[in-house]
């Protein structure tokens, strides 16, 4: 009955891949096989595997994988998977099956914290970072042994993780004794404690919300510091190339140039507020008097500008090759249709079967850097900007084609992209260039030790630079407890100041609100406090919230498993936080009170 009840909850078809978590016998897995087009299953006995293997084979089942290991890890190599069964309950979902649904998925698990008793639930894989869940009713299973189960001993294997630490305190004891505290952020001192972070080529600042007051204004106290202590020459954020060169010639005393308000894409709050006006506005007056090549620059890392990056492309020839502009024009053409709306032109590209303008905008992207630029000083505002919208035209054409296939290639390709603008503009600055990186925690915490990298295959801008810049790097993240935070319910919503959950057991923000410091630094570099280190080696609960915020499903949809000693270099925390005051889509925002509105445009 139970495997009748949990195959119908998992709605499987006829064309559906499945993962079935516990074979045992393998009766599970011989219905599932006659539903489905291929199953996988995972046992953790091998003795039992290879009875059940054996048994398949002798029956003919020839659609059935049979795997040997951790079933609360699923099987990333095989993933994504149309539906995902557990024959075992958990203590909560496991962040690994979760994140190997397809699309569309559907995982049936048994949850309970305790007891034998656990409550059936459907979870279903709405988007790349939404899910739903309902209950089945109750239920008696076994309990899930694993890294994301149960531990042998019968506790939860993340409680055991967190329970456990060098010096035999738990994990919250030892983070209160070695948590370094920080004044206010407004006073002159927050700063010092990063000067431990200061050798390093590139500091990354991460976030662990794309709306919240205190991050900004941190990032924006330590890169101060950075630039004006330690000689760091460029600050390179998580936003569109050409918003980004607006405040860059803005800070940079450079003549404006006719343009649309900046940042107004969806999300507008994550960079149209206070925090970073405040912060252009003393970028502006740090540079006056000095010459360009010892500016500070603002620069964008991310690639979702296609059709502004086409438009300052044709600009840029315009004014220095009309010839080469109307080249440009015919090849870019094939782009045109789907200027708008970049995303029409990947469904396009996957139902022709074929990249329909990657050729036209590879060669456009060439031409311009080996006939035009190259043999221009690397630094010139106008060829910058020419050269590196040029080559965000080439990645975004791949990246909305390659997003409709689903799994870690979109998320690769951008984070590649961030990467790979951050060293053209370390190249562009000269040897002596020193860069702040701001960007979510998703991308500046090294995702090898995490379920990005673990079980998605994902990598990130803070794993390769660690591997591009050996010993030259400082990822330090950002985490709050509770407070306020400005985000929307699904994309495309207008934003929302939302009350964010008080952090959940078995979490590095739990660990951290537990220590009964309101606000401190971690210092997590090899060779400091490695007793800290140690305490926080083993995979916690962290929370990641973007511009989408779901309180109701937060569990599924913003918590992961990481490493956070081997994940960041430092940790900075602030036990209560506040939205940030966007511009333009605050009550609070009032025109005319910042004292220079251009270029957030009031």
């Amino acid at each position: 009955y139970i495997v009748a009840l949990m195959l119908q909850a998992a709605r499987i078809a006829p064309g559906d891949r499945v993962l079935e978590v516990g074979t045992g016998s393998g009766y599970a897995e011989a219905v599932m096989s006659r539903l489905a087009r291929h199953v996988h299953t995972i046992e953790r006995h091998a003795s039992l595997a290879d009875e059940a293997r054996a048994r398949f084979a002798l029956l003919d089942y020839d659609n059935i994988e049979v795997h040997t290991g951790d079933g609360s890890r699923g099987w990333p190599d095989a993933a994504p998977f149309d539906a995902i069964l557990v024959a075992a309950g958990a203590p909560s979902p496991p962040q690994a099956l979760q994140s190997q649904l397809a699309i569309g998925g559907r995982l049936i698990i048994p949850v309970g914290e305790e007891g034998l008793v656990q409550e059936l639930l459907r979870i279903h894989r709405t988007g790349e970072d939404s899910y739903e869940q309902e209950s089945l009713g109750a239920v008696m299973f076994v309990p899930l042994v694993g890294e994301q189960g149960w531990a042998e001993d019968g506790r939860s294997a993340r409680i055991r993780h967190v329970n456990v630490s060098a010096q035999g305190d738990d994990p919250a004891t030892v983070i209160s004794a070695h948590a370094i505290p920080l004044p206010h952020i407004g006073d002159e001192a927050f700063a010092d404690a990063f000067d431990r972070f200061a050798n390093a080529r590139v500091v990354l600042l991460g976030e662990c919300s794309h709306g919240t007051s205190e991050f900004y204004s941190a990032r924006a106290a330590i890169t101060r510091r950075l630039v004006e202590r330690h000689g760091f020459t460029l600050v390179a954020v998580e936003a569109d190339w050409p918003d980004a060169s607006v405040i860059n010639r803005h800070v940079r005393h450079l003549p404006r140039r006719a343009h649309a308000p900046v940042f107004s894409r969806f999300p507008t709050w994550m960079w149209r507020n206070r925090e970073v006006a405040a912060l252009a506005a003393w970028m502006r007056r740090h540079n006056e008097g000095r010459v360009y090549a010892q500016q500070v620059g603002f620069y964008g890392l991310d690639i979702y500008s296609l059709g502004a990056s086409i438009e300052a492309v044709l600009d840029y020839l315009d004014r220095n090759d009309p010839e080469a502009a109307a080249i440009a024009r015919e090849r870019y053409g094939c782009l045109t249709p789907w200027q708008s709306s970049p995303e029409v032109y990947g469904r396009a590209a996957l139902r022709a079967g074929h990249a329909l303008c990657e050729e036209a905008v590879i060669r456009q992207c060439r031409d311009l850097l080996d006939d035009r630029l190259g043999d221009v000083d690397g630094l010139h505002p106008e060829h910058l900007d020419a050269a590196q919208n040029a080559r965000l035209v080439a990645s975004a054409e791949r990246y909305y084609r390659v997003m409709y296939y689903g799994g870690a290639e979109s998320w690769n390709l951008r984070d590649e992209h961030m990467a790979d603008t951050l060293d053209q503009l370390l190249h562009a600055h000269g040897p002596e260039s020193r860069a702040v990186v701001w960007a979510h925690n998703s991308h500046i915490g090294d995702a090898r030790h995490t379920d990005m990298g673990q079980s998605r295959g994902e990598h990130n801008i803070g794993q390769l630079v660690r591997q591009r810049h050996s010993g030259e790097t400082s990822l330090i993240g950002f985490g709050t407890h509770t407070g306020t935070v400005a985000a929307a319910r699904d994309w495309g919503d207008d934003m929302d100041v939302m009350n964010v959950q008080p952090s959940r057991p078995g979490s590095i923000e739990r660990l951290c609100h537990d220590s009964g410091h309101g606000r401190f630094l971690l210092d997590l570099r090899e060779g400091h406090d490695e007793a800290l280190r140690s305490a926080l080696h083993e995979p916690l609960l962290q929370r990641f919230i973007g511009v989408i915020y779901r309180p109701d499903t937060e569990l599924q949809s913003h918590y992961a498993r990481t490493s956070v000693s081997r994940q960041y270099d430092g940790y900075v925390w602030f036990d209560e936080t506040t939205a940030v005051d966007a511009l333009g889509a605050s009550p609070h925002a009032v025109p005319g009170d910042v004292p220079d509105t251009y270029p957030f445009g009031l």
